[in-house]
């Protein structure tokens, strides 16, 4: 290579730094604002997942104290106090308060506050369906027959998590109203159903016994 072609590659190479210096000066606080951003983002995140896991530990923890009173009303009350974190958590807590309804003997209070936790479209699916069921499983003595059935059916359709259980209650609702060919047929279905458990078929198979039916694998 001769001086001439090696002093311009010198100079196209500094002119290349200075180009590459000048654009670092110009724009190389947008490079900082982004490593900011990423540290951040990533601090923030990490501070948001220990306190969501603090509330929620709070919260746990406040359920267990108020669970600890002697009577029910003394829980009842405990339990209104707690300040629910999530809507999921505050799903739990009427459902907690609910059974402590229940077993304080007041029925129609504990149905009244499952329905209405049921009805909250901002509940998570699993949550409003579980009081649902409690709702309708505990308003035996304070719900029609008519209305029970009907709630059940709505959760005994296919693909929906209760369904199983829900159809052993419309099972049970058969033998409240009269209907034994009904409920042995439904009983039948469910113990044979693939995705029922050990406990659910066999309380199918003596239900169906006690209805004077053959149990099944006979």
């Amino acid at each position: 290579m001769s001086d001439a072609d090696s002093f311009i590659d010198e100079v196209t190479e500094e002119v290349k730094r200075d180009r590459l210096f000048a654009t670092l000066r110009k724009w190389g606080w947008v490079g900082v604002v982004i490593v900011l951003l990423i540290v951040g983002g990533t601090a923030w995140r990490e501070w948001s997942i220990a306190s969501a896991e603090s509330r929620a530990q709070a919260f746990g923890d406040s359920v267990l104290d108020a669970l600890d009173a002697e009577e029910p009303a003394q829980r009842i009350d405990a339990l209104a106090a707690i300040d629910a974190p999530t809507t999921g958590a505050a799903a739990i807590l009427s459902m907690l308060t609910a059974a402590e309804e229940g077993t304080a003997g007041d029925d129609a209070e504990a149905v009244a506050r499952l329905q209405a936790v049921a009805d909250n479209t901002e509940i998570p699916a699993i949550y409003r369906q579980i009081a649902s069921y409690k709702a309708l499983t505990r308003g035996a003595s304070v719900l029609p027959v008519d209305e029970r059935r009907a709630g059940f059916e709505a959760l005994a359709v296919p693909g929906q998590p209760l369904r199983l259980l829900a159809e052993e209650q419309l099972a049970l609702i058969e033998i409240e109203t009269g209907e034994r060919d009904a409920a042995i047929a439904r009983l039948e279905r469910l113990a044979e159903d693939a995705e029922a458990t050990q406990g659910l078929q066999r309380r199918a198979g003596q239900l169906i016994v006690a209805l004077g039916g053959d149990a099944p694998g006979n």
